[in-house]
């Protein structure tokens, strides 16, 4: 178990990925590009840019290619983006994006409605990602969603999830791998203990991260006993913001300003300013049609800061 004070963790934004794409109605292409802005100015570190999918997949990320053009080169953020195949992956690189992530359900019957394959098949997907990357993955993320909990059967057991993060360890051994609590529906302590299960399994330097929701009032909890198990990266949408249309019933992710709150007041520092993200955080849930849950930003500010 990791010592869990004056140690420091990364938030992984994803807001501007896995939240968007959420929102029915088309934001305007500014708007999201002033909005990463404003969460780069709040000190967020690591951010899932977008996506490169099929437009027709999700309207919401038909305007990719002129974010990334945008924020191209910028220096003091590691910027990834979602690649659902090969020839995602082969845009992401020829736009200058080496950071990929690669999503990969660990139940069968959500990786047919989120991806329309087999698990099988999505793991040929990301050998073909591996070998257009290049070198093992060392600059993919590896998500493994439903790793506790699918929508449509229940209980995911920890076999299945040991097996499918073995696969894909195999197939992108240089990659930082990411449990994710697809449904919010995961406790504080199966998540410590998944991920001491798959990490006793793994090389020793494999980065590991969490991805989670507040479905269940758990978020920020699963957060930190993830963290306390040696995950040094956490995901989290500012606002809440979020919800997967093949995850019935799963709220937003777990709201990046609830995460720094409960890290920092624990001594973990996160490297970004509170103030400057509940400003963002306020912008986002204006958003027409978003979904949003965040704990803090309805504390009154002067206490929240």
């Amino acid at each position: 178990m990791t010592d869990m004070r004056n140690g420091s963790v990364t938030l992984l934004e994803v807001a501007p990925r896995d939240g968007f794409q959420s929102i029915d109605k088309l934001i305007p292409t500014a708007e999201k590009i002033a909005i990463v802005e404003d969460l780069l100015s709040a000190g967020v570190s690591r951010m899932e840019l977008g996506s490169f999918v099929s437009p027709k997949a999700i309207p919401q990320m038909a305007d990719m290619k002129e974010i990334a053009a945008h924020f191209k080169g910028r220096e003091g953020c590691r910027m990834s983006v979602l690649v659902p195949n090969g020839k995602g992956a082969s845009l992401a690189l020829e736009a200058g994006y080496p950071d990929l992530v690669f999503v990969v359900s660990v139940s069968e019957t959500h990786n047919r409605a989120n991806v329309n394959q087999s698990v099988a098949q999505s793991l040929d997907q990301l050998r073909a990602i591996v070998a257009e990357a290049g070198d093992g993955g060392s600059r993919l993320r590896v998500d493994l969603a439903t790793s506790f909990d699918c929508p449509f059967t229940g209980d995911v057991p920890l076999d299945a999830v040991r097996k499918v993060a073995g696969e894909a360890l195999v197939i992108a051994p240089a990659a930082e791998f990411a449990l994710c609590d697809t449904t919010g529906r995961a406790d504080p302590m199966t998540v410590a203990h998944r991920f001491e299960a798959v990490m006793r399994e793994a090389p020793d330097e494999t980065v590991w991260a969490f991805h989670g929701h507040d479905t269940f009032g758990m978020g920020v909890a699963n957060a930190l006993y993830a963290y306390s198990a040696g995950v040094t990266i956490i995901e989290g949408a500012a606002a809440g913001l979020g919800g997967c249309p093949f995850a019935p019933g799963a709220t937003g992710n777990t709201a990046t300003e609830d995460l720094q709150f409960a890290f920092e007041q624990g001594g973990i520092t996160t490297g970004i300013d509170r103030a400057k993200l509940l400003d963002t955080a306020d912008r986002i849930a204006a958003l027409p049609g978003g979904k949003t849950a965040s704990h803090l930003r309805i504390v009154p500010r002067g206490r929240a800061v």
